[in-house]
């Protein structure tokens, strides 16, 4: 191993050499404009050192001078340092490749990451030679301004003769405070990484690779996950951070954060907010009363301080202590054991305090879990014969990890064991099902929901051809025949995270137990369209308005980053002009369908799949027709990242484009000869999705929306000041899982998925319907 990496790092060396000569080139001008102030630092104090020094100063007021120079020729050095790791690093990186062996891909992984961590170090340690400088300026302003007036040193001393000195001494107080200011404001690196990598998709993937890997395990390390720090194996961090970098890879097409980020911006301006429609169909009475009577439980399950830190950022401290029950540390012995609770069994007592029942209804849970563990709460509830299993979401670093591991994995049977063997589903579902294999989920959720199986009810490890359902756990024992709760309900409640492990646990116990219901709320798409479909009976999902959760998956991120960056070259007046002429010409086309003319679609819908609109079909052949060996999705735009940004290039595609598409583009008046099928009659038909695209993902069940009414702001004189709505401000209807696959850009997109928003959006939506079926709408029953 250790010869392997040393001939990687020769290797390494010999392209440094033949490179060093470029070294000047790749310089950042804010990095010039550094190295050239602390070297006329150097130059002026030293200057003014050895002045003072034949002037007999005294020690005290020549030490700040030294100071200053050492420091500044400390801060030459380590930019040199820097520049030789970062490109040490910046040539590691393009020496990994993609089609490498595995044991080669490893060995290039390891000198990546010691290249990378090398740099990094530099790079602070530069980072605290600036805090110093920074200190170092102001103290040198405090000496000079405390001896201004004095005749003791003449350098010190501004009253003194020698108008040369006085003017040396003020452009050295300038410079000095300057380049303390400027590298405060500067960036770390010191090449231009574009420089390297030029428009190599692979290279910034694998540099961000780095950027995401290294500052996760910090953080973790931070919260005292120090194991992820030292770990150089591959694990779930390093699937999170590869999964990043390549979210990254608009950096290749020379699109900076800051420019992306205005591309975002653009977007939300152009995206429409979600209507309510007159043809829409109203949730069910029944499930939107469970859906609220059921909440609590999925938001008790935040035990930790988020939950207070959401709802009173002042005073939380004192309402998370409370809820903890510490101010009834008394009462410590009755409450229930929890598998990894404090001593003082704080999060037990915060999930009864909030739901507000006795220490005997909890039964089982758990708080602390590592990875891909999730954290829930079993509670018994005689009065209504109902068990409540509660699964938490977000709320630890492990949760983060495992929100970020969404890439697809494959669903086995025993993940779909109630869908499958299940005594209540619909013989016609099953054979969907069978039928349909392979079946794809969200990894880390899946990964999730499995071990929360087998923690719940045990492995199966039963006889061949028997089923799971036939496999005994701590479930069975307890709603077992002839068990404590046999009979009961069972009801499945999490919110976020939480949500889409409770809907997987739901699927596979499906099969066990025939009263069983799961209610998601705010959950992230977790499962293929037929999986979404086939669990519609027993699994509610509730979406709040326009929470970021629900629309969030890989493919919707892709197809988000791609829209952003059309957007963004639309609203632009450099070469990316001839890019936004050409989406023109696709948002054109789309306008004119069945020799009607239609409402401009957005930038999310140009990203749409091939199977929403005959408009995304006409896009797809366009892209197959110019680019054949280029992707055919074209919801990654790879074309948009690889040849419409050669500047080189675009003349010439725009060209190749306007010819095919003249004749085609032109509407015409006639609505049997319209021009979109004119196109798809003279273009042949493609591949829709090429092979290695991610599959998509949905949201499990029956989807219910909670959509926020747009409020009027004329209210009828007559009704008087006291008047009261109408109508209520949320109204609850069903949804079309196909609305959740593009990311809605809102400024409520986070703060609608905060937990309590959507138990209020329940709550008044349950209140509205009680008023109706009371019948007056005055009393409320």
């Amino acid at each position: 191993m250790r010869k392997r990496l040393k001939r990687v790092g020769e290797r390494n060396r010999a392209k440094m050499s033949t490179s060093s000569k470029k070294l000047v080139k790749n310089l950042r001008w804010t990095s010039i404009v550094l190295g050239i102030s602390n070297v006329a630092v150097i130059a002026i104090g030293g200057s003014l050192f050895f002045c003072g020094h034949s002037q007999s100063c005294s020690r005290s007021q020549l030490l700040p001078f030294f100071l200053v120079m050492a420091a500044a020729g400390v801060r030459v050095m380590a930019m040199i340092r820097c520049a030789i790791e970062q490109q040490a690093a910046a040539i590691a990186v393009l020496g990994s490749s993609p089609d490498a062996s595995v044991v080669s891909d490893n060995l290039s992984r390891v000198q990546r990451r010691l290249r990378y961590k090398s740099w990094l170090w530099w790079t602070r340690f530069a980072t605290v030679v600036t805090v110093v400088q920074f200190l170092l300026a102001i103290y040198i302003m405090f000496v000079v301004g405390s001896n201004i007036s004095s005749n003791d040193c003449a350098i010190v001393s501004l009253s003194s003769d020698g108008w040369w000195r006085n003017h040396l001494l003020i452009v050295f107080l300038i410079m000095a405070c300057f380049v303390a200011m400027l590298q405060c404001f500067a960036s770390s690196d010191v090449l231009r990484w574009r420089s390297f990598y030029d428009m190599q998709d692979t290279a910034w993937k694998a540099h961000y690779h780095e950027v995401f890997d290294h500052g996760i395990r910090e953080a973790l390390c931070c919260l005292g996950r120090v194991k992820y720090l030292k770990n150089m194996e591959e694990d779930e961090v390093n699937s999170v951070a590869q999964l990043l970098g390549d979210l990254v890879t608009y950096r290749a097409s020379g699109t900076g954060h800051l420019e992306f980020l205005a591309g975002l911006a653009l977007l939300q301006m152009r995206n429409e907010y979600p209507q309510l429609d007159a043809n829409s169909v109203d949730a069910p009475d029944d499930e939107i009363q469970e859906a609220t009577s059921f909440h609590p439980f999925a938001e008790a399950a935040y035990t930790g301080p988020l939950l207070d830190v959401g709802r009173n950022p002042i005073l939380f401290p004192c309402a998370w202590l409370r809820r903890q029950g510490v101010f009834t540390a008394w009462s410590r012995n009755r409450r229930p054991v929890l598998e990894g609770d404090n001593w003082w069994r704080g999060h037990a007592a915060a999930f009864l305090n909030y739901v507000n029942l006795p220490l005997e209804s909890l039964r089982r849970g758990r708080v602390n879990q590592g990875k891909c563990q999730a954290a829930y709460f079993i509670v018994v509830l005689h009065d209504i014969r109902t068990v409540v299993i509660a699964v938490r979401g977000t709320e630890t670093p492990e949760d983060l990890i495992t929100d970020g591991l969404c890439r697809e994995t494959s669903l086995t049977t025993e993940d779909l064991d109630g869908l499958i063997n299940g005594l209540y589903i619909d013989s016609t579902m099953r054979q969907t099902v069978l039928s349909s294999f392979p079946h794809h989920g969200y990894s880390g959720i899946v990964e999730a929901a499995r071990e929360l199986y087998h923690h719940i009810e045990g492995a199966y490890s039963g006889p061949s051809g028997v089923s799971a359902i036939e496999s005994r756990g701590y479930l069975s024992s307890l709603l077992g025949a002839g068990c404590e709760c046999d009979g009961y309900a069972v009801r499945i409640v999490g919110h976020s995270l939480g949500g889409s492990i409770a809907a997987l646990l739901g699927i596979r116990l499906y099969g066990r137990f025939r009263d069983l219901h799961v209610y998601a709320y705010g959950p992230l798409p977790c499962v293929d369209s037929v999986i979404a479909d086939a669990c519609s009976s027993f699994i509610t999902s509730v979406v709040h308005d326009s929470e970021f959760s629900s629309f969030l998956s890989v493919n919707s991120i892709l197809r988000l980053r791609a829209a952003a960056l059309t957007t963004l070259s639309q609203g632009s007046t450099t070469d990316t002009a001839m890019i936004a002429k050409l989406a023109q010409l696709f948002l054109y086309v789309s306008k004119y369908q069945n020799g009607k003319a239609l409402k401009p679609l957005t930038a999310a819908a140009i990203t749409g799949d091939a199977t929403q609109s005959c408009t995304t079909d006409n896009v797809y052949r366009t892209h197959s027709k110019i680019f054949p060996e280029a992707n055919t999705d074209l919801g990654n735009y790879a074309f948009l990242h690889d040849e419409f940004h050669a500047k080189e290039n675009v003349k010439c595609l725009a060209n190749d484009l306007l010819e095919d598409l003249t004749d085609i583009i032109v509407p015409d008046e006639n609505p049997d000869d319209d021009p979109v099928s004119r196109f798809m009659e003279a273009v042949p038909s493609s591949v829709r999705r090429s092979p290695g695209d991610p599959p998509e993902l949905f949201l499990p069940g029956l989807v219910i929306h909670l959509i926020r009414r747009q409020r009027g702001i004329n209210i009828p004189l007559l009704k008087g000041w006291g008047a009261q709505e109408s109508e209520p401000p949320y109204r609850a209807i069903i949804a079309d899982r196909q609305n959740f696959k593009e990311i809605l850009i809102s400024p409520y997109m986070f703060l609608d998925h905060l937990p309590w928003r959507c138990q209020y959006a329940l709550q008044r939506v349950w209140k509205s319907r009680k008023m109706e079926i009371n019948g007056d709408g005055l009393q409320i029953v």
